[in-house]
């Protein structure tokens, strides 16, 4: 799905990931980066909060925001400059700070239906 939704995406786009660990948000967000015709080598960006991948058709920043700590220090990373910037932006564990994410934002919901079963559901324009 990441490669597919990768096809469509534009300037400005944003996708809020929410779901459990191991449920595929950084499994989607590799094929998501792919899509876009970059080879980097995506990881989770969880003890840096941030990581950019630019070598693609389109810069894409890659959010973490399962360490946050609190409010501050997310208003801190001035997230308006990538939201509103010359690229694409993928946030994990975005429903942490729902408040921080701005209202035309994709949400995308991964859920574990078993060991190696996982269901996406997206939600156009809407906090999940």
């Amino acid at each position: 799905m990441g490669r597919r939704l990768a096809e469509d995406i534009n300037v400005g786009s944003i996708l809020a990931l929410q779901g459990e660990l191991g449920s595929g948000k950084t499994l989607f967000t590799r094929g998501f980066v792919a899509g876009l015709g970059s080879n980097a080598a995506v990881s989770s960006p969880t003890f840096t909060i941030v990581h950019e991948y630019r070598d693609g058709r389109l810069p894409v920043y890659h959010f973490d925001f399962f360490r946050v700590e609190n409010r501050q220090s997310l208003a801190r990373l001035g997230l308006d400059d990538y939201f509103f910037g010359d690229g694409v932006s993928v946030v994990e564990w975005a429903d942490r700070f729902p408040e921080f994410i701005p209202e035309q934002a994709r949400w995308i919901l991964f859920e574990i239906r078993s060991g190696n079963q996982r269901a996406i559901i997206t939600h156009e324009n809407s906090r999940a």
